[in-house]
């Protein structure tokens, strides 16, 4: 019994004990009254202790669907960097599946065996864009198409920064690597410090390891992360350095790498990508 429930006990039982010395009642009506009273008393307590527990039920309910809410917005989060970079990977990959098919339309009769495996490939890529909703007709601001080839309803409402950009990007996709390199420059010369330089500095990296020519792109991934510190691409440089040294052997400078990344970016797409590598390595 909590002690306020007592103090009320006893000031009940003084008033009954009064009301007994007054004679407004008799030994056994007191003792009725007190049994009712140590009754209802019981039955209060009994629901008081009830309404504690499910107070503390309701608490801890509650603290569950807040761990919940935390957990699937983290999830959330991790999704939305794992399509980010499957975007780009898929980007990378349709660019060098149109560059073979150019190469292939002049090939002849020879290369018709390779030519069904590439459109193959490509159909496979397609609904991969289709279902991430990264297909051509909907590329976004990276997907405007080259000048000579609009009609000037797709650039409808988009800045000289953004057209200039998706140019270059559009240009990368055909897998012209080396001309794509000029126009990310000659952006990058025009809009040194906008939300997409990062995102150019980091392409000029990746035409580079397109080509299989890695030590330029591991100096120009070191651009990203020295001159956009703050920026996005700063983890997939860092991840794109350690595999370019993969590729030339060096095992060493690429642990090291991927294991910097899972320590300063535990939470990211890059660093899940560094872990499987990692093992990879070993």
């Amino acid at each position: 019994m909590s002690p306020r429930m007592r103090k009320l006990v006893l000031l009940l039982f003084v008033l009954v004990g009064l009301a007994g010395v007054s004679g407004c009642a008799t030994s056994k009506d007191l003792r009725r009254v007190q049994g009712d009273l140590l009754t209802r008393i019981e039955a209060t307590e009994q629901k008081i202790a009830a309404l504690d527990q499910t107070d503390q039920s309701i608490k801890g309910d509650a603290r569950t669907v807040a761990e919940s809410v935390t957990l699937l917005q983290k999830r959330q989060a991790e999704t939305g960097a794992d399509l980010t970079e499957a975007k780009d990977q898929i980007r990378q990959i349709r660019g060098l599946v149109d560059g073979m098919k150019k190469d292939l339309s002049s090939g002849g009769g020879r290369q018709d065996e390779m030519k069904e495996k590439v459109d193959a490939l490509s159909s496979k890529i397609q609904f991969l864009e289709n279902y991430l909703g990264i297909s051509k007709k909907d590329d976004g601001k990276e997907a405007v198409h080259r000048n000579g080839g609009n009609n000037g309803k797709e650039t409808k409402g988009k800045s000289d920064r953004e057209i200039l950009y998706g140019a270059a990007y559009a240009t990368l996709k055909e897998g012209k690597y080396e001309k794509s390199r000029a126009e990310f420059q000659n952006f990058l010369k025009k809009y040194p410090r906008t939300e997409l330089s990062d995102n150019a500095q980091f392409w000029i990296g990746e035409s580079y390891f397109s080509e299989g020519k890695f030590e330029k792109a591991i100096l120009e991934y070191e651009k990203v992360i020295k001159n956009y510190p703050e920026g996005d691409k700063v983890p997939p440089s860092f991840l794109k350095q350690g595999l370019a040294f993969a590729q030339l052997g060096d095992k060493t400078s690429a642990r090291m790498i991927l294991q910097q990344i899972i320590k300063d970016y535990p939470n990211t797409s890059s660093a899940r990508t560094a872990r499987t590598k990692l093992n990879e390595l070993k």
